[in-house]
């Protein structure tokens, strides 16, 4: 499959939908709290998504999936589905991951949140896992593959006793 490079329509386009995306990730953080279900902050996003934004939560229904927004919390590696069972606890770990689609448009964004304090093992995970982005965004341009920019990452995670998940 061949790339296809983007119009400036197009890429403006896709620079109101990742600024959506990023913008709803913001304006959930305050709400990252102990106490606080998965399942609330899929309904706050939500809303937020359909009715600020006029955007569509482009998880939703996808391949049958229930929620607007995933909720990966400590141990879940990633696409967590949002439930009004799962409770936040301080010391817990949540990454969300936030999708719209805008004027066909994806933007797609997500950030690990801390509730309340986290432990030395927490705080290391996310500090490694922050190099791990970082070195391969540093790699980013003509001609590298997505198998250096793995290559780095997965080097780096596993010189700190980390891995990584490849089907992701």
């Amino acid at each position: 499959m061949g790339v296809k490079i983007k119009s400036a329509d197009e890429i403006a386009k896709m620079r109101v939908a990742g600024k959506l995306a990023a913008e709803a990730l913001d304006m959930i953080g305050p709400h990252v709290v102990a106490g606080v279900s998965t399942g609330e902050l899929d309904r706050i996003c939500h809303e937020y998504i359909v009715n600020t934004q006029e955007a569509i939560p482009a998880p939703l229904n996808y391949n049958g999936f229930p929620k607007s927004i995933c909720t990966s919390v400590n141990q879940v590696v990633c696409h967590g589905i949002p439930s009004d069972k799962k409770i936040l606890k301080s010391g817990d770990i949540i990454n969300i991951d936030i999708t719209v689609i805008k004027d066909l448009y994806h933007g797609d964004t997500s950030k690990m949140f801390v509730v309340g304090e986290a432990s030395s093992h927490a705080d290391r995970l996310i500090k490694v896992t922050q190099e791990c982005l970082y070195m391969g965004i540093d790699l980013v341009k003509p001609g590298t593959t997505l198998g250096d920019i793995g290559n780095v990452i997965q080097q780096h995670a596993a010189k700190h006793y980390y891995s990584i998940v490849r089907e992701y």
